[in-house]
C-alpha cells in the first residue's frame, strides 16, 4: 500500500511536468524512479521507454510498465490514471482560461516563453535518455547515423529502425 501511494504521488507530480510532451518529464522520472525510489534500474527504464516509442498509441503509456513492474496490474492502472488525469484536467481548465484571455496583451509573450521552456524540457529528456541508452561507440554510431539520415532526408523511420535492430543484433551480442 505504501508503495502504491508513492507511485501515485510520483506519477501525479510527473504529470504536471509534461509541458512539451511526455519526454519533458523523462529526466525527473529517471531521478525519481531510478535514483530516489529504486523501483527500476536506468537500463530497465530506457528499455520501457524504448518499448513505449515502438508501440502504437501515446508513447508515455510506457509508464504502465513501470507501475506493473512495481505493483502488478493494479499498479499499472494506478500509475496510468495518476499520470494522465491531472494533465487532462489541467489542460481542460487552462484551455478555458487561455481562451478567455484571448485579448490579453501578454498572452503572445507568455506563449513564446512557454514554447522555449517546452523545447528545453524536451532536450533535457533527449539528453537523459541518450546518456542511459548510448553506452559505447557502436550505440553512438547507430544513434548519430539515424539522426543524420532523418535530418537530411524525408525518409520513413521504419526502415532505419529495422536496420538498427539488425545492427544491434550483430554488435551487441
Amino acid at each position: 500500500m505504501r508503495e502504491m501511494i508513492g507511485l501515485i504521488g510520483v506519477f501525479s507530480y510527473l504529470s504536471l511536468l509534461t509541458i512539451g510532451g511526455g519526454m519533458a518529464a523523462y529526466p525527473e522520472m529517471k531521478t525519481l524512479t531510478v535514483d530516489t525510489f529504486h523501483w527500476l534500474t536506468a537500463d530497465q527504464l530506457v528499455r520501457l521507454y524504448s518499448l513505449g516509442q515502438m508501440a502504437p498509441g501515446p508513447n508515455m503509456m510506457m509508464i504502465a510498465g513501470i507501475g506493473e513492474w512495481v505493483a502488478g496490474p493494479i499498479g499499472a492502472l494506478a500509475v496510468t490514471l495518476a499520470f494522465f488525469l491531472p494533465t487532462g484536467f489541467l489542460t481542460f481548465w487552462v484551455g478555458r482560461v487561455w481562451e478567455h484571455l484571448s485579448d490579453w496583451p501578454w498572452r503572445a509573450s507568455i506563449q513564446r516563453a512557454l514554447n522555449a521552456v517546452s523545447i528545453g524540457l524536451l532536450l533535457a529528456g533527449v539528453v537523459a535518455v541518450g546518456k542511459a541508452a548510448i553506452t559505447g561507440w557502436a550505440g553512438a554510431a547507430i544513434a548519430f547515423s539515424v539522426f543524420g539520415v532523418l535530418m537530411l532526408t524525408h525518409m520513413n523511420p521504419l526502415p532505419l529502425m529495422a536496420l538498427a535492430g539488425v545492427a544491434g543484433a550483430l554488435l551487441f551480442r
